[in-house]
């Protein structure tokens, strides 16, 4: 079952951990031959359609699936803003359709799919480097006392994460407040919902910072980047190729970000230190 936004003072849509059907609770044995009980995440098949052809089928946790459907198909190049004409969710089926009022040019983009180091939704066209091309980055100052204000208020927040693990969370910030936290199984569904939902509202990416819990790949780098999001911040390590691309666009990349501790590996001049 879908959950409904959960909103808060401090966020425009946050993890709504009572919602029914994300959680099972399940009974086992500890190390000690113990009975216990706990909370698991569940994860279910989504199929993505766009117009009348399957794009993919994602392992996700159930909530807001057409904003990760819609978000999917926009970091995959294949939905741009305005094209979209609607979006229908079947849960029985786990099914969602977006639809557009012409053909699109997935065709080609399928032919070429490849498969990535990447949990769950791993999949990403070849031709997603493209996007690329001729992009540049706003130079966005990026202050460090608001990367500690997001690491504490983040941290803290009621999620899945704290309450049964096995989770990716990625939270839309501006300046030192997050605005959207989105959590899934895997870090790429997490970062499509948070796509999705600044494509639904038309937010503007100029001024954002993204933050995850997930390693900063190259598949990573280039959705936020495709997104135009100008920040992306990480509890997690760094992969090689992910740096590159970074510095490539003019993405401030953030990583190993632990309480007051971090290492910037990609835009350091546009770090703002506390005086």
């Amino acid at each position: 079952m879908a959950a409904n936004l959960s909103t808060s003072s401090n966020y425009l849509v946050a993890p709504d951990t009572g919602a029914e059907g994300l959680t099972r609770r399940v009974t086992g044995r500890d190390q000690e031959g113990r009975a216990v009980e706990m909370q698991v995440v569940e994860e279910r098949p989504l199929t993505i359609y766009l117009n009348r052809t399957e794009i993919v089928t994602a392992m996700t946790i159930g909530d807001h699936p057409e904003l990760l459907a819609m978000g999917f198909l926009a970091n995959q190049g294949m939905l741009r803003p305005g094209e979209m004409t609607g979006v229908d969710h079947d849960a029985e089926l786990g099914v969602v359709v977006v639809r557009t009022a012409g053909e699109t040019d997935y065709e080609a983009k399928l032919g070429r799919k490849v498969r990535t180091s990447g949990c769950a939704v791993g999949t990403v066209f070849g031709d997603m480097m493209e996007g690329l091309e001729g992009l540049t980055l706003p130079a966005t100052r990026v202050k460090v006392a608001d990367l500690y204000a997001l690491a504490k208020e983040i941290n803290t927040t009621p999620s899945l994460y704290l309450e049964a693990g096995a989770i990716h969370g990625t939270v839309l910030c501006e300046g030192p407040q997050p605005l959207v936290y989105m959590e899934d199984v895997g870090r790429h569904n997490a970062v499509d919902k948070v796509a999705g939902w600044m494509l639904r509202e038309g937010a503007d990416p100029d001024s954002k910072t993204l933050y995850t819990t997930g390693r900063l790949t190259s598949e990573m780098v280039i959705k936020c980047a495709l997104m135009g999001i100008p920040a992306l911040v990480s509890r997690s390590g760094f992969t090689a190729w992910g740096v590159e691309i970074a510095r490539q666009v003019g993405l401030t990349l953030i990583g190993r970000m632990r309480g007051e501790r971090f290492v910037c590996l990609s835009g350091e001049e546009r770090l703002e230190w506390p005086k």
